[in-house]
């Protein structure tokens, strides 16, 4: 029943939210929010599973829509079409449970970290780069926020190499997590940056700090937010 109440906001229908939408509906949560401009191409079809050859050309979000009701027609799905802008982000987040971070640029990344420490949302924030993979759950209030990890937005490198499979496991961790953090089930990484090899199939866990003078979350006081909310 937590599950099916919940609203889930994924920003990004490619390599990361695509595996995890899939997930996220099959699991039966209530209502999936889904956020992208960008239209289906040939190269996206490596890792991007919601996305077939026949979809081509479609809208990102249509062509995800349209598979996630044939799997759970009991899911709601929403669909946005438009640029993840701030002032987007920041209505979205504030009607949303959880967010999952699909993004594949830093620049929309934090900006949406922004808005989920402002209205105490978690954010289950991933990042891919060939085999190479990184986890954040990110809990206002109580964590490090991506903006204490990641000081100055990197320089971004495009195109960049993705073997499929990495986004996919990413997602699935970040599924698990969204999971975790909605039924009170578990316990999230808090504080820890997950990374992932893939190249010698390993795992680390680092620890993260909050740090004091982050310009995202350092106005926010240890306990407030939505920490209580989700872990009772």
């Amino acid at each position: 029943m937590k599950l099916k109440r919940a609203k889930v906001l994924i920003v990004g229908v490619g390599g990361l939210g695509s595996p995890a939408a899939i997930y996220l509906a099959a699991a039966g949560v209530g209502e999936i929010i889904l956020v992208d401009s960008e239209r289906v191409e040939l190269s996206n079809l490596n890792r991007q599973i919601l996305h077939w050859t026949r979809d081509i050309g479609k809208l990102k979000v249509e062509s995800a829509a349209e598979k996630l009701r044939e799997l759970n027609p009991n899911v709601k799905t929403m669909i946005i079409a438009e640029h993840a802008g701030e002032e987007l982000l920041d209505k979205l987040v504030s009607e949303a449970d959880i967010v999952i971070d699909g993004l594949d640029n830093w620049k929309s990344r934090l900006a949406l970290n922004k808005a989920c420490v402002k209205h105490g949302k978690p954010l289950i924030h991933a990042a891919i780069h060939g085999m190479y993979g990184q986890l954040l759950v990110v809990v206002p209030g109580e964590t490090p926020c991506l903006n204490c990890l990641i000081i100055k937005e990197p320089p971004e490198v495009k195109p960049f190499p993705v073997l499929g499979t990495t986004p996919g496991l990413l997602a699935m961790l970040q599924v698990t997590e969204a999971i975790k953090l909605l039924t009170g089930y578990g316990r999230p990484p808090l504080g820890k940056l997950i990374v992932y090899d893939g190249y010698t199939m390993k795992f680390e866990e680092i620890p993260v700090s909050r740090n004091p003078q982050c310009p995202t979350c350092s106005i926010i006081r240890k306990g407030e937010g939505c920490s209580k909310h989700f872990r009772s």
